[in-house]
């Protein structure tokens, strides 16, 4: 189980086995963020506990902040996928650095083509700086 806070400590994440990796994004938002994301569906794999403020961008995806601390703790998708399913991602870089530092990173072109980027090698441990 991974488990990840926001500064303050209002608001929680929990994220039940593996999550193969973490992404990061060069999209305006995430850039500015400075966020790395791990996915799954809301209420599945992943949980997100205390208060929360969103900010939607557009009808895609809705940021969500603890309105406290301003930490991004995670994104919830506009569309509903098969089975009413949502996706959701969360924020790793809440979590205890060490519980996530081997997790290798996914690299996402957001800006201009939403297309996935030649991996790098680099793990969360490489991004923590």
């Amino acid at each position: 189980m991974l488990e990840g806070a926001c500064l303050c400590g209002a608001a929680r994440w929990q994220f039940d086995g593996d999550p193969g990796s973490a992404t990061i994004c060069n999209c305006t938002a995430c850039r500015r963020y400075g966020v790395l994301w791990i996915y799954d569906w809301v209420d599945e794999r992943v949980r997100v506990e205390g208060p929360l403020k969103a900010f939607a961008r557009g009808t895609g995806l809705t940021f969500e902040f603890c309105p406290t601390c301003g930490n991004i703790v995670c994104w919830r998708g506009g569309d509903l996928h098969p089975g009413g399913r949502r996706r959701m991602a969360v924020n790793v870089r809440l979590a205890d650095p060490d519980s996530v530092a081997n997790l290798p990173v996914k690299r996402l072109d957001g800006l201009d083509t939403f297309d996935p980027l030649p991996s790098d090698g680099r793990t969360v441990r490489d991004m923590w700086f």
